[in-house]
């Protein structure tokens, strides 16, 4: 048994992706036989509102228990939080995390650790990372699960040429100081690996799963009646961020261009930078095929896939995106909902290798409208669609199977500590 911190700014009962993943891994670890401890901030993601109930917290960590967690200590410091804003103060809610973060592995209530995993981004929370393991002989994992500064730069959120070389600069610094670095997509560890890094460093962590909590079911109408749809509804859902990267601003677009199809009805599952600037469009537009609702706890989300017809999965026109492979397609096709992925490289190569929906061109909403036409008038091909969709994941993306290989490959298995 090893002793085990994770030390993430986004945590559950958070909503997210990384949220989730690192849930599974934590509980993943535990099942191995290891002590896990994580250590994050109080909630206050996507909306940068910390609840009442975590607002007594002082300038030390407090533990707490969740339900679900069993066997997990978690701790939580402070925050600035962050509404929607400027670049600036979302780099203050990043660098008060840093700080705090640093604070709370010093109080001994927390404990001595054999391995630090942290999550990036933020790229900065490796500042503390690297700090402890140096003062306590720690050895550090790395979780890329989106590479910084690069995307950043993409996306032409960070212009400014100092900043990027200081970025930069700490990126190199970080892969050097780290003991291992696990990897999100095939597309990061190539370009890890280009960089000169050793393969023996970098380790494969996709995303993944629950099984379990996503799974084929009937349609919750109970639900569907208090969205407004009916049984003849075509339901077409979003579940995620309302992000820039995403382009959304398509899938708008081919909402409008469907409008004469009066039951083709589109389901925006999440919250967003990018949400008021949509939900103005669809308003300007009079896109009554439009609905948005607000992030749902992962609990809630399957009944939200019963009520959909096929899952949308876009992003962006970009050599960025080649390598990404979103989480929001997992659940989907676990829950035998077809994908339409609207994007280039690895995630389309594994949708169409799942057999379990179809792929269009990027940023182009005529395409995404007559790849939605074509599945609304093929039940048997959505039915086949779902039904390859959830074999594909059953045999290669539960979490229990990944974390499981994950853990041989960074040598933290039960095989590997018993020997």
């Amino acid at each position: 048994m090893m002793r085990i911190l994770i030390l993430t700014q986004y945590f559950p009962p958070e909503p997210g992706a990384p949220q989730v993943r690192l849930k599974e891994l934590a509980l993943g670890l535990r099942r191995a036989g290891h002590e896990v401890t994580v250590m994050t901030s109080v909630p206050n993601y996507p909306d940068g509102v910390i609840p009442p109930e975590y607002r007594r917290i002082g300038r030390g960590p407090i533990e707490e228990s969740l339900p679900d967690l069993a066997g997990v200590r978690v701790w939580r410091t402070k925050i600035y939080p962050v509404r929607r804003g400027r670049f600036w103060k979302r780099l203050l809610n990043y660098f008060s995390f840093v700080y705090y973060a640093h604070r709370g592995l010093k109080s001994s209530r927390v404990g001595k650790h054999d391995v630090l995993i942290f999550e990036s981004p933020p790229l900065f929370l490796g500042l503390t990372a690297l700090r402890y393991g140096r003062r306590t002989q720690t050895r550090v994992i790395m979780n890329i699960s989106d590479l910084w500064p690069e995307s950043a730069v993409a996306l032409g959120l960070v212009t400014s040429r100092w900043m990027i070389r200081a970025a930069e600069c700490l990126e190199r610094r970080l892969y050097r100081g780290v003991w291992k670095i696990s990897v999100q997509t095939e597309g990061i560890r190539d370009s890890l690996l280009e960089r000169g890094l050793p393969g023996e460093k970098v380790t494969f962590l996709p995303n993944g799963v629950n099984l379990d909590l996503f799974a084929p079911r009937e349609r919750d109408r109970a639900l569907a009646q208090a969205l407004g749809y009916t049984d003849e509804d075509f339901i077409l859902i979003y579940a995620g961020t309302l992000g820039y990267a995403q382009g959304l601003e398509s899938v708008l677009a081919a909402a409008e261009l469907l409008l004469p199809e009066r039951n083709v009805k589109f389901l925006f599952v999440g919250d967003g930078t990018e949400k008021p600037k949509l939900q103005e469009m669809v308003r300007g537009k009079d896109l009554y095929n439009v609905r948005f609702v607000d992030f749902q706890p992962v609990g809630n989300m399957p009944g939200y896939f019963s009520c959909a017809s096929a899952s949308i999965v876009p992003l962006k026109k970009s050599k960025l995106f080649a390598g990404a492979r979103p989480s929001k397609m997992f659940p989907a096709l676990a829950s035998a909902v077809p994908v339409i992925y609207s994007g280039e490289g690895e995630a389309a190569a594994l949708i169409q290798a799942s057999g379990g929906g179809t792929v269009v061109e990027p940023e182009n909403p005529a395409a995404m409208a007559q790849a939605i036409r074509e599945l609304r008038g093929s039940p048997e091909d959505l039915r086949r669609m779902g039904r390859e969709g959830r074999r594909f994941v059953e045999q290669q993306y539960g979490w229990a199977r990944i974390i499981e290989t994950w853990l041989n490959e960074v040598g933290l298995g039960i095989e590997e500590e018993a020997t």
